[in-house]
């Protein structure tokens, strides 16, 4: 990563502070311990957390003299770090009512006042690496923020009331439903080609989107949009759910045991089509993309199309043959795709839904993990994962570029993610 000089630094690092409690103003005080589930983690939490990361690996080793808010929130507040000590359960950060809400945002406070401090020293010795880890910082705080909406949506939604986190727009379900402009097919010439970036060529990017390495691709084709919740009616309608053949064994394993027969937020509600969402439960779009699905519902869904899931490299090779376009960034829920010529030919890449591809989370050839409890924060992850390429309707702009890398266990089902078809030629 480039060096930032000190004002843009603070800048950006009080900016992201602050937008972290501003996306926290639609909640109402009880919402803020709400942990319905092991992987979603309070708002509270996050809050805590995002300081607990500025504390431990910017204050706490180049700020002399530095006083910790309270010592037991080296704890509390520690999310997977082992090199740095014990963390609190994840399964029970909702159990945590106190320090109160008021107490976590004094925290953040006492560690936003000496962070700007901190920043003010360009002539620090070790001003490089402060640099590095203040833009790590900001944009794992970003994570989070994004991680804040997919949390609590998941946490809302188990409450019969079905509470909205935000007023449903003017444009909703009012309207008649958008449908989808058919899905059209896009060829792609394959070849040798570079993937990923190498660290001294980006403004910033993740230890895990680096190095840049050659690979070879075959021609292939992608979808233009994302599948939408129409197209994923007709899989079920036809026994997408009760088929085996369509399934990897592990998926069939937990459909079985889960008794999935539908996306995860799909409801019906005296016989309406029903989903699920920040706006509150509203009438399910058809033409939206289908989303908060499961990388094996995605690759079922592929199978029976007649089509497989993108890797990877097919993804981030189409994406950078066309002018990037990061769209309007938290909206809240993915939109119907709009037909726009003058974005190129692939719809919905970065905006809607985050994109399964078929390829495991792995290292690229020549990765390095840091040195020291840093170079937990990515390395540690790649095992037993698939990658998912894009971004969602509740990702930061700044995130959204065809080299970012998401990734979560084949199971998981909370985050805005949905399909992409790919196909051979």
């Amino acid at each position: 990563m480039r060096n930032t000089d000190a004002q843009t630094l603070t800048r950006d690092y009080l900016d992201c502070r602050q937008h972290s409690v501003v996306v926290c103003e639609a909640l109402e005080l009880e919402d803020y311990g709400l942990q319905a589930a092991a992987f979603a983690s309070p708002p509270k939490w996050h809050l805590a957390h995002t300081s607990w990361f500025f504390e431990t690996f910017l204050l706490k080793p180049f700020t002399k003299g530095y006083e910790s808010f309270h010592p037991a929130y080296d704890i509390l507040f520690n999310s997977y770090y082992n090199a740095i000590g014990p963390q609190y359960p994840r399964a029970q950060r909702g159990l945590i009512s106190r320090p109160t809400v008021s107490d976590v945002l004094a925290y953040r406070q006492h560690v936003d006042v000496a962070m700007s401090r901190l920043l003010t020293g360009e002539n620090h010795p070790q001003w490089e690496t402060i640099t590095q880890r203040s833009r790590l910082g900001i944009e794992h705080e970003k994570q989070h923020q994004e991680l804040f909406h997919t949390d609590i949506k998941y946490s809302l939604s188990v409450n019969p009331l079905y509470p909205a986190l935000h007023p449903a727009p003017h444009n909703g379900a009012e309207n008649p439903p958008v449908m989808a402009d058919e899905m059209q097919w896009k060829a792609f010439s394959g070849g040798l080609f570079e993937l990923g970036i190498d660290a001294e060529q980006a403004g910033f990017a993740y230890d895990n989107e680096t190095p840049a390495h050659q690979v070879f691709i075959e021609p292939f084709c992608l979808a233009n949009r994302l599948v939408t919740n129409a197209e994923y009616q007709v899989f079920i309608d036809d026994g997408g759910y009760s088929k085996p053949e369509y399934w990897l064994a592990d998926g069939w394993t937990i459909v079985q045991k889960e008794n999935w027969t539908q996306p995860m937020y799909w409801k019906e509600v005296q016989g309406k089509a029903m989903e699920f969402t920040l706006f509150g439960l509203i009438e399910r779009q058809t033409g939206q993309p289908v989303c908060h699905l499961s990388g094996y519902e995605a690759d079922a869904y592929a199978n029976w199309a007649g089509a497989r899931l993108p890797t990877e490299a097919e993804w981030e090779f189409a994406a950078r043959q066309q002018t990037f376009h990061a769209g309007q960034g938290s909206v809240l829920h993915p939109p119907t795709a709009a037909c726009d010529e003058t974005q190129g030919p692939l719809l919905q890449l970065y905006d809607s839904c985050w994109q399964w591809t078929a390829s495991a989370y792995r290292a690229y050839p020549g990765f390095r993990v840091s040195e020291g409890a840093i170079g937990e924060y990515n390395g540690k992850f790649m095992s037993n994962q698939w990658a998912l390429r894009g971004g969602s309707c509740v990702s930061s702009v700044d995130h959204l570029r065809p080299t970012y890398r998401n990734f979560f266990y084949p199971e998981d089902r909370w985050q805005f993610s949905g399909i992409r078809l790919a196909r051979n030629t």
